[in-house]
């Protein structure tokens, strides 16, 4: 199941993998698919394009020890080192650095921009080179496979043959099983957190309630909004509003704002923000819209709305076998879940590893206990560190890969 133009594996250019310090990688541009354009699952071609990424820690001599970090919907590849816009620190600060689970003193560390993101990497708020202007609904429909497709490309790029893991949650967590299905011979080891082997009916629904709040934006212009020097603040504020109320548990909201009033001490007979959940709601609307692009909205949530791996098992046909998917597949598997999680629940998470059992797979499955929701994979969960610390300790060792950096 590789890619109609799989990605050759060359020798990377002598500056091609520059190496950031532990404390937080450089970001990198690069210009791929120049002469062998990407061939979408949409049927279009796309090269040349550009790959944003960021790195952490060093490359050792044999290319050993490269893990790769996937992020979710609404991440980028700052997933270790100071945003450019907001200024805040790295989304997964608390997983990968120096000593910690994803260790930057033994690993060299890549997080790339999703092709069709909006931090650096092509997508529709990049120049079309054929009109000169901002691609917007003129940008191809992508899919997961088409983004871990791109990141192999960069990986041939950077001359890593083989990864050591690949890792990511929610989206990114989709583009660790799609690697694995698609390019098993390279991952050694794969940590699919909290995510699912296919969109369910209910996670494209909440996508559509907010693409529709995009279109209905008068600022939207069909897409076209960036060329007409406006931009769709209140549809896409609302989106985002409507998807962080998934990313969160019942028990976790209770927690933190129950019912409690907003800089007041009583109920105003109003549509203010009385309560606090609808101010920190508010909030995550509005600085959302400073560094995520509209349409790039669109076109990632409809990708993970496609994803369906079963559906890839060409032996069966649509709607095929998912084991047949890792048939043979010798990387090493530890699914992750969270029991607050609705959005992508336990046992969606319990679906792939059944699958990777069918298979034969080497595979390892926790559920972590926690009221925090499905954003637990982001925030401080001491349990999902020591597993995935054991875990990866133990590919390492495996693997030969012990040491500090060589």
């Amino acid at each position: 199941m590789s890619a109609a133009h799989p990605p050759s594996i060359g020798p990377a250019p002598a500056s091609s993998a520059p190496a950031g310090p532990a404390s937080g990688g450089p970001d990198h541009r690069v210009t791929l698919g120049e002469t062998l354009p990407l061939h979408l699952d949409c049927g279009l071609d796309l090269g040349p394009y550009q790959i944003a990424y960021c790195t952490y820690g060093q490359l050792n001599a044999d290319k050993s020890n490269a893990i790769l970090v996937c992020h979710a919907l609404t991440g980028d590849q700052y997933a270790a080192s100071p945003h450019p816009v907001t200024g805040k620190p790295g989304w997964w600060n608390t997983m990968i650095g120096p000593g910690r689970v994803i260790d930057t003193d033994r690993f060299f560390v890549i997080c790339s921009n999703v092709l069709g993101g909006c931090m650096g990497s092509t997508g529709p708020k990049e120049t079309n080179p054929a009109t000169g202007k901002p691609y917007g609904l003129n940008f191809p429909v992508i899919t997961i496979r088409d983004m871990v497709n791109a990141q192999a490309m960069l990986l041939d790029h950077l001359g890593i043959r083989e990864l050591f893991c690949v890792i990511g949650g929610s989206m990114g967590g989709m583009q660790v099983l799609q690697w694995a299905a698609s390019y098993p011979e390279r991952v050694y080891a794969a940590i699919p957190i909290a995510c699912a082997a296919r969109h369910s009916a209910q996670n494209i629904a909440f996508h559509e309630v907010g693409r529709q709040a995009i279109y209905s934006d008068p600022d939207w212009r069909k897409g076209d909004y960036l060329e007409q020097g406006v931009i769709p603040r209140n549809g896409l504020a609302v989106a985002r509003m409507a998807a962080h109320i998934t990313y969160l548990s019942e028990a976790a909201l209770h927690r933190k704002f129950g019912r409690n009033l907003q800089n007041r001490e009583r109920i105003t007979y109003g549509f203010e923000a009385d309560f606090q959940v609808e101010s920190y709601l508010r909030h995550q609307g509005s600085t959302f819209v400073e560094r995520f692009d509209a349409n790039s909205y669109l076109y990632i949530t409809r990708a993970m709305d496609y994803f369906d791996l079963a559906a890839q098992d060409r032996s069966a046909g649509a709607g095929g076998v998912l084991a047949n998917v890792y048939k043979g597949a010798k990387t090493r598997f530890c699914v992750v879940s969270f029991t607050s999680d609705w959005l992508f629940p336990t046992p969606e998470n319990k679906e792939i590893v059944r699958a990777l059992n069918a298979a034969a797979a080497n595979v390892s499955f926790v559920e972590i206990e926690t009221d925090k929701g499905h954003d637990a994979f982001l925030l401080d969960e001491p349990e999902m560190f020591r597993t995935l610390k054991g875990f990866i300790d133990g590919c390492a060792e495996h693997r030969g890969l012990n040491g500090v950096r060589t």
